[in-house]
């Protein structure tokens, strides 16, 4: 008789995981809070990293090593999708995130971001591609941006994450400052430790703060990143909100406006990870604080705003930062623009990679293991 582990692997038509982190048994997936549970979704995913719902309910998820899969509403998962742009698996990286064009509905069109190689060594890149009918393969795939210039050394802090805004008229992408020159964050010339802004098309708009600025990129957004891996539009307000990656402490939940510093790493509320001081300023004139910063670490790698309706209605407008360490999820309650208090889910349980909600407001938690997989969010 096959065990419910080989059941969980079946539903999602891959390799039977360990469970390893769920200890395969439903009861110990449960909340500490009684009014929520998380159910075994799509099981066996390897670093699940990004994931889009499809407006028919399905869902495309990336897995860093380099696959991208289309999981039906029953969390079936197809075979690894054909055609995916060239990526360099390695480190920190790989294939990340992924987002539907504003005009998928007609277009097909979806945003991928990659580690990737290029003149003499890696960076962050932007494509776009088609996704076939049958959803088998990826079409007319094309680079629309490569945060440049390429490192050599260390396949750390790519940032990543992807966020079309409201309207549907620009895409936005993170990238971190790479670890190796932390400087970087602060030129204007490169496009590391930065939030970068395009138009639906890839062009560069002709309202980007730094556009005919000499010596500045114009795809420049924001700057003084470390790694922000976490992208989102609150929906009550529509303000672009970024959750970053400190070192030891000094993660950052940012308010992003245009053209501002956000300080890394003239300032920082962290340190190294060998304790040593980084900066002796937590924050400086002409640079923009956090809205919220932790210390000790939660390693905030992904962010998402509760939806507007559905079956977590008290959440409508509640930030989520999705947590490495401590793993779990961090629910802040929101005010507006304003962080309010804060309740941990799943605290020192699951290292959340990120959260989505599909089109009844179902949350989708991706758990980043090796043997990792998605989980449904529910209340009980």
């Amino acid at each position: 008789m096959p065990t419910r582990r080989a059941l969980l692997a079946a539903t999602c038509g891959l390799a039977a995981p360990r469970l390893s982190w769920a200890q395969d048994n439903r009861a110990a997936i449960q909340t500490q809070a009684a009014r929520l549970r998380l159910i075994p979704w799509c099981m066996g995913l390897e670093h699940p990293w990004g994931a889009a719902f499809l407006p028919d309910g399905r869902m495309l998820v990336t897995e860093r090593p380099g696959r991208l899969r289309l999981v039906g509403r029953d969390g079936v998962a197809s075979a690894p999708i054909a055609g995916l742009p060239p990526l360099e698996a390695a480190g920190q990286g790989g294939l990340l995130d992924v987002k539907l064009a504003a005009d998928f509905a007609t277009s097909r069109r979806i945003w991928l971001s990659t580690a990737s190689l290029a003149g003499g060594g890696a960076l962050t890149r932007l494509s776009l591609a088609r996704l076939s009918e049958d959803g088998r393969r990826l079409m007319d795939v094309r680079t629309v941006l490569d945060a440049a210039p390429a490192q050599a050394r260390g396949r750390i802090h790519y940032g990543g994450r992807i966020a079309v805004s409201p309207d549907g008229r620009h895409v936005f992408l993170t990238t971190g400052e790479r670890n190796e020159n932390r400087a970087r964050a602060q030129a204007l010339d490169d496009l590391a430790g930065k939030v970068l802004r395009l138009s639906a098309d890839g062009r560069v708009p002709a309202d980007n703060p730094f556009v005919g600025r000499p010596g500045a990129r114009p795809e420049i957004w924001s700057y003084g990143h470390r790694n922000p891996q976490g992208l989102a539009f609150n929906p009550a307000t529509g303000s672009l909100f970024a959750a970053e990656f400190g070192p030891l402490g000094g993660d950052e939940l940012n308010l992003i406006r245009p053209g501002l510093n956000y300080g890394w790493p003239v300032v920082s509320h962290g340190r190294n990870y060998d304790g040593s001081i980084i900066s002796a300023r937590p924050d400086a004139a002409g640079m923009e604080p956090p809205l919220r910063a932790w210390v000790p670490a939660v390693s905030p790698s992904g962010l998402a705003f509760g939806p507007p309706q559905g079956v977590f209605a008290g959440w409508r407008g509640d930030a989520f930062l999705c947590c490495q360490n401590t793993p779990g999820l961090l629910r802040i309650t929101m005010r507006g623009d304003e962080p309010g208090a804060e309740e941990r889910l799943f605290w020192e349980k699951f290292r959340v990679r990120q959260l989505v909600f599909d089109q009844e407001g179902a949350g989708h938690v991706l758990i980043d293991e090796d043997e990792g997989g998605i989980l449904r969010l529910e209340p009980a």
